[in-house]
């Protein structure tokens, strides 16, 4: 029974972390496709903080060389479960498979850096709402 709530735990955390990427991922095209589809809520405040925020913590760490702690609980509660791989469920193995992709690690702090940068620019190019007011009254 407690290999089986830390196998659940770890699925949990598994889920949290795809959530985090699509957020970071999904937000930004969100703020783009805003944009040009007059969409306000790309604007708010509170969002653009909280992703520019999210995608800077990865960049962090990806420049400190720190592996993220969710990878670090997840596969620690899988270990003391006695889990070595995933063999679990179907959406465990695709969800898996589409958060850790294997390639070198210059791949993933170019490849960070490069979406930070994509972030960092929408706050220029699609303002938060109290940086567009500053500029643009209409906005």
């Amino acid at each position: 029974m407690p290999e089986l709530f830390l196998l659940r735990l770890a699925d949990a955390i598994l889920v949290f972390h795809v959530l985090f990427v699509a957020f970071v991922v999904l937000g930004l095209l969100a703020v783009y496709a805003g944009y040009f589809l007059h969409w306000q809520w790309v604007r708010n405040s509170a969002f653009r903080i909280i992703h520019l925020c999210a995608i800077g913590y990865v960049v962090g760490q990806a420049w400190l060389g720190f592996v993220c702690p969710l990878t670090t609980w997840e596969m620690a509660l899988r270990e003391k479960a006695g889990v070595i791989a995933y063999s679990g469920s179907f959406i465990q193995y695709w969800l898996q498979n589409l958060l850790y992709y294997s390639a070198p690690d210059w791949v993933f702090i170019a490849v960070y850096t490069l979406f930070g940068s994509l972030v960092l620019a929408s706050w220029f190019v699609v303002r938060p709402n109290r940086l567009a007011s500053k500029r643009d009254p209409s906005l």
